[in-house]
């Protein structure tokens, strides 16, 4: 058996994956969270064993447990003592290696990279462009090979899977030198994500990835948008950071930067208090008060105005994006939603490709609003583009690349 654990570091927090390769099957999920407080919490889930299927697979048998947790080493333990109590048994089903998600990668890191003391400086390094992101990614990574001193730790970088852009799409337009010393272009986000779903739509669709044109929507919180050309990204609306682009939930996504001078001089707003404006009081929260997807219809169908027009803005943004990377493939041949709004939304899918008959683009309503699980169509027989909605599964494409490192 080939046990891959899967780990997503938080600043407060740490969920976690068992997974079987051999079937891709999840054993055991859980979250450690309020690390650092008295009231700790440990949620640990196991999967009935009888059951058979992919990582999708229902989960049931869920125990959890309150006491101090100090630090992430500390969660660690309190980890594995849910195996140890509830299972299975890591002495039964033995992690190979340890998967860990890694936000900022910069350019240095375009593949899943084997943990070494000089990885951790690096991912220390490059902090400076996720502070918020790689220095919990690195607490998680420092407690798991204490934890599991004797099998491979492999980081996936959220960014690596877009460092095929051309320097045209990640290139921006200031000084040269200055960007060059800083570190400042577009790295984009979402990477594992937008990877997954594009590979999946091309093994659904029974075509070679090299031959499709894909454009993969994430939507969820946080939102992007990938052009895959032949399984490579070429453009995405993330930036240096995961600030541009969509309209998020608590993120503006595009803005002109002249409003963040026009904020300081005349509302006296500091860099921090703008950059607490733009990530987490702005998007759907900024327009209409509420930052779910859900909310947001639920606001429309009663006629609120705020949520109407905030809904509108999210679905311009996703239609000019949209547009934009049709150009930059001419034409593509799949369009995939993903991701918790993504992929229940049939609103959302509806209203962003609307426009998009001219292009030959027709969604078939019956489809579209089917409530069932796994990859379907929602696009009719006759159009020119395949919709499809892909449940996104990130933990698993970690555990694959993860597994593919601890096998070379």
């Amino acid at each position: 058996m080939s046990v891959v654990l899967v780990v997503n570091s938080g600043s407060s927090s740490f969920k976690y994956q068992l997974i079987d390769m051999d079937t891709e099957q999840v054993l055991a999920t859980g979250l450690v969270e309020r690390i650092g407080q008295a009231d700790g919490t440990s949620r640990h889930t196991v999967t009935n064993p009888n059951r058979e299927g992919p990582a999708t697979a229902m989960l049931d048998a869920t125990f959890t447990r309150q006491l101090p947790i100090p630090d992430h080493t500390a969660g660690f333990r309190v980890m594995l003592d849910a195996f140890s109590e509830h299972g299975p048994l890591l002495e039964e089903h033995p992690p190979i290696a340890v998967g860990h998600r890694v936000v900022h990668g910069g350019a240095r890191f375009f593949e899943p990279t084997l943990i070494t003391p000089l990885v951790e400086i690096n991912i220390e390094d490059l902090s400076e462009l996720a502070p918020l992101h790689n220095p919990p990614n690195l607490e998680g990574i420092k407690a798991a090979r204490i934890t599991f001193p004797d099998v491979p730790h492999v980081a996936v970088f959220d960014t690596a899977f877009h460092q095929t852009l051309p320097p045209a799409a990640y290139t921006y337009a200031i000084d040269a030198d200055l960007a060059a010393s800083h570190r400042v272009r577009r790295y984009g986000f979402h990477g594992t994500s937008h990877k997954f779903v594009s590979e999946a739509a091309a093994e659904f669709l029974g075509r070679p990835l090299a031959d499709l044109t894909q454009i993969v929507f994430h939507l969820g919180n946080g939102a992007s948008v990938t052009a895959v050309d032949g399984g490579r990204s070429v453009d995405t609306s993330m930036g240096m950071t995961p600030l541009e682009g969509l309209v998020m939930g608590t993120r503006s996504g595009d803005i002109d930067p002249a409003v963040l001078f026009h904020l300081a001089r005349r509302a006296q707003l500091s860099v921090d208090d703008l950059d607490d404006l733009l990530n987490k009081r702005s998007g759907l929260l900024g327009l209409a008060g509420v930052s779910d997807m859900r909310d947001i219809e639920a606001g429309v169908d009663r006629g609120d105005a705020a949520a109407t027009l905030a809904f509108d803005v999210y679905i311009h943004r996703l239609r000019a994006y949209a547009g934009a990377y049709m150009a930059a493939l001419g034409g593509a041949d799949v369009i995939s939603f993903t991701a918790g709004v993504g992929e229940n939304s049939a609103r959302v899918r509806a209203a962003a490709l609307a426009t998009f008959g001219f292009a030959g683009i027709e969604i078939d309503e019956a489809r579209n609003t089917e409530r069932r699980g796994g990859i379907r169509v929602i696009s009719t027989d006759a159009s020119r583009t395949t919709v499809l909605v892909v449940p996104t599964n990130e933990e698993l494409e970690i555990a694959r690349q993860t597994l593919a490192v601890a096998q070379s």
